[in-house]
């Protein structure tokens, strides 16, 4: 396996794991530094959507109590069939817009310039949300109503848009309908899970033509390097909004932004534009 390959898979899982679960946008990281790191063909697209799976494995690990209590209880416990039928809910429109419009978006969105304006436009919207007044209307995960789950599933599906955030979407939405804080984190975390879980299967049914046995140290590296980032990104979130709002990350965003814009037009980075 090509030393400098493995090199890319590290970096690109580190940015996977570090931004999956961060209102920064992670399709929007990995297809910046897929451009820098000239990466950014079907195979590194790939790759980058495989290595969702080590982001996956570390909210599971660090939930895996939760999980476990769902699934003993799925059946005979009203919280436990509750928590399972709003995940459903939420992850439905995503599903349903994503087969629609995915393949029209990836054709003209998902490109270095409509990822840096989706960061700025995102972060200004970051910013308006947090200087509103939050009514706390649902304190915990175990509060949410079907109708909760669907509101936040509709914000989920805005992250169709690369450089949006899935997270992000999913945790200020949650902020805007009455969540708080922590319920929103979490249950961005808990929707991820069907919702990269679906994603990794079908983009490797639909691009099974390039899979390859060559390519298992590499997928191993970044799966590991996304695993490992997550866990500790999972943790120090939880520990941040304890006391910090997510402000910090709409000036990261539209810092990161500007920088994209600046480069291009200077000429200083060759980005791709179609």
């Amino acid at each position: 396996m090509d030393a400098l390959l493995l090199l890319k898979a590290l970096i690109l899982g580190i940015v996977e794991g570090l931004t999956e679960f961060l209102p920064v946008s992670s399709t929007g990281h990995l297809i910046l530094a897929g451009d820098l790191l000239d990466f950014n063909d079907d195979r590194g697209k790939l790759f980058e959507i495989v290595i969702q799976s080590g982001a996956i494995l570390a909210v599971v690990w660090e939930y895996r109590a939760r999980i476990a209590g769902v699934v003993r209880g799925l059946g005979r416990e009203r919280l436990a069939n509750r928590f399972v039928l709003n995940l459903f809910i939420a992850f439905l429109p995503l599903a349903i817009l994503g087969l629609l419009f995915k393949q029209a978006i990836e054709a003209h969105l998902f490109k270095p310039l409509p990822v840096a304006l989706a960061f700025i436009i995102g972060a200004l919207v970051i910013l308006w949300a947090e200087r509103r007044e939050h009514t706390i209307r649902v304190p915990s995960v175990d509060d949410m109503t079907p109708l909760d789950a669907l509101k936040l599933g509709l914000a989920q599906a805005l992250a169709l848009i690369p450089g949006t955030s899935r997270s992000g979407a999913t945790i200020i939405g949650g902020l805007l309908f009455g969540l708080s804080r922590r319920a929103a984190t979490e249950f961005s975390f808990f929707l991820a899970i069907p919702t990269l879980i679906v994603a990794t299967v079908y983009k490797l049914y639909k691009d099974r033509a390039l899979l390859s046995a060559d390519d298992v140290g590499m997928w191993a590296v970044g799966f590991v390097a996304a695993f490992v980032s997550a866990f500790l990104c999972v943790r120090w979130l939880l520990r941040f909004i304890s006391s910090h709002d997510f402000t910090p990350f709409a000036w990261y965003r539209i810092a990161f932004g500007i920088v994209v814009l600046v480069t291009w037009h200077f000429g200083w980075v060759e980005w791709t534009v179609s």
